[in-house]
């Protein structure tokens, strides 16, 4: 069992991040249920790394001292899991927004499928999603693309070591890659579906690693907490 003084000293906490959940609403709640647990007022947490709401997976939570190693820990490569529909988009690339464009599929084979990861390996360049929670001249994106004004986006480069394609169910693509910081995964799906001359959205996402960090390793939100109460 963890005392105060671990979490002061500092852990590194691996948490299985659940659907429709921020980044930062895993971060609010585990420091509340630390601080109640200990009877303290407050106890540095944060987070390496943030997932979109619809992803789930592996969040990397520093707490105490430990929180000065964040920006190591995010720096590390990412694994991730997912799937890609091809034949339509979003306007965020993902299922947070509704489809705004269907695109033929006839032409589109398995063989098409895996040749098109190969332009995906390596070095590549990709624009980010407007509907990110990246900044531009103090707002973020996604308060440009939620009040319908236009915004430039600079590309952005990032480097994909692995992308492989791990099942193939009609226009839903089973995908497993390792990546970079920074790289949008849901830029990827829909730069995916332009490469196969159609159109792509992501509709799952899964964090699996962080460098050496493991989702298998980690804790669901409620363990932890039922772990802290002991």
């Amino acid at each position: 069992m963890k005392t105060l003084e671990d979490y002061q000293a500092g852990e590194v906490l691996l948490i299985d991040k659940p659907l429709n959940w921020t980044s930062f609403q895993v971060v609010n709640k585990l420091r509340w249920e630390i601080r109640q647990a200990f009877n303290i007022k407050k106890i540095k947490v944060g987070h390496a790394g943030t997932l979109d709401p619809l992803a789930t997976g592996l969040l990397v939570i520093c707490t105490g001292k430990m929180t000065k190693q964040i920006d190591t820990f995010q720096g590390q490569i990412k694994e991730y899991t997912g799937t890609i529909v091809l034949g339509s988009t979003t306007p965020s690339f993902d299922l947070e927004t509704e489809i705004n464009e269907t695109f033929e599929t006839a032409h589109i084979t398995n063989a098409l499928i895996h040749k098109t990861t190969e332009q995906f390996i390596g070095d590549i360049e990709q624009f980010p999603p407007v509907f990110s929670a990246l900044k531009k001249d103090g707002k973020r994106l996604y308060e440009y693309a939620r009040a319908g004004e236009a915004v430039e986006i600079k590309p952005r480069t990032v480097h994909v070591s692995e992308f492989e394609i791990t099942n193939i169910d009609g226009l839903n693509i089973d995908f497993r890659i390792v990546c970079s910081k920074g790289t949008y995964i849901r830029s990827l799906a829909n730069d995916f579906g332009k490469a196969v001359q159609s159109g792509g959205h992501l509709s799952a996402l899964r964090r699996t690693k962080i460098g050496d960090f493991k989702v298998d390793n980690g804790l669901s939100v409620e363990a932890f907490i039922a772990a802290l109460k002991v």
